[in-house]
């Protein structure tokens, strides 16, 4: 079976750990970024995915993350928001679409039986958006005239939320934070719609926490629960979250939290600590991400607690040129 296949076939932890393991050689062996990263720490073999080095998100930044040298399909970009943006070369398009789509199905439903609202205008400003790739790829799925993309156009958003439902469809509604509650200080009955939050102000409101943001939310929409999208650029799968801001992970990825002042060392469950990802859907950039979020697990499920106060995690500064 090829790793693709592997990867997606994952039934269990053991099966997990030795995927991972095979990921991890085959990116040693084609990701020369982190090939270097690793050849610089002079770190030993893992034997199991809690000995696996992780790479920096702000590598993103600098270096061209990539495993193998074939051309990338698409290039996707970070909103930016904080100046340098990242990027994420994506060498097979379909790989992403299998991931996001399967990961879709499993947490919020199939887009063949909803409408989908999108409502991410600086996504779409901005461009090379991973996030509009796929909520546009959702789109087309769910086959519907009434899903779309709007910018400032909210009467129109809510005029197509109130003939799905009536015609008996489902609704999702994807929304940066900022763009949602511009639409919420105008009080719609979006009491049937899945809302789901993708996160960020991107400068243009003050900051929030989900707690405040959502009860904002539930208030101005007049719905009992907001769910969350967690995902970036960098990676090639999401976790969503229901009403509790709990998120599940896909079986093709794992979150680890490491001591914020031993970053190669890992807290017990229920502390908090920056958050490691493993995504082995990335296979073709690097599935071992340190990113610059704070978390904590609790029940195989995790949490957002923020970000690290400095700008960026910095690797060896051997790389760093």
């Amino acid at each position: 079976m090829e790793l693709i296949d592997q990867i997606f076939d994952i039934q269990s932890n053991e099966d997990f750990e030795k995927v991972a393991l095979e990921v991890y050689s085959f990116q040693k062996d084609n990701c020369t970024v982190y090939s270097e990263y690793l050849n610089a720490l002079n770190k030993p073999e893992p034997a199991n995915v809690s000995e696996i080095t992780f790479l920096p998100i702000s590598f993103f930044k600098s270096h061209k993350v990539i495993s193998g040298d074939s051309q990338e399909q698409v290039l996707f970009k970070s909103s930016g928001t904080s100046g340098e943006r990242s990027q994420h070369f994506v060498l097979d398009t379909e790989l992403y679409k299998k991931s996001f789509i399967a990961i879709y199905k499993d947490q919020i439903g199939d887009p063949k039986d909803q409408v989908i609202l999108a409502l991410l205008p600086n996504y779409l400003e901005q461009g090379e958006s991973s996030l509009v790739y796929m909520v546009d790829e959702l789109i087309k799925q769910s086959e519907s005239q009434l899903s779309g993309f709007f910018l400032e156009n909210h009467s129109d958003l809510i005029t197509n939320y109130n003939q799905a439902i009536a015609s008996g469809k489902s609704v999702v509604i994807f929304g940066v934070s900022y763009a949602l509650l511009d639409l919420a200080e105008l009080k719609p009955n979006l009491s049937k719609a899945t809302i789901i939050e993708t996160g960020g102000m991107k400068g243009r409101r003050k900051e929030l926490s989900k707690k405040e943001l959502h009860a904002a939310l539930k208030k101005g929409f007049d719905c009992p629960s907001i769910s969350s999208e967690y995902g970036m650029t960098e990676l090639l799968s999401q976790s969503y979250s229901s009403s509790d801001g709990k998120f599940d992970q896909p079986a093709w990825m794992k979150i680890m939290i490491r001591d914020i002042n031993d970053p190669f060392s890992f807290v017990r469950e229920g502390k908090s600590g920056g958050i490691n990802i493993i995504d082995l859907a990335n296979l073709n950039s690097c599935s071992f991400i340190a990113t610059q979020d704070l978390g904590k697990m609790t029940n195989n499920q995790f949490e957002i607690l923020g970000r690290f106060d400095n700008s960026d995690i910095r690797g060896c500064n051997l790389l760093i040129e």
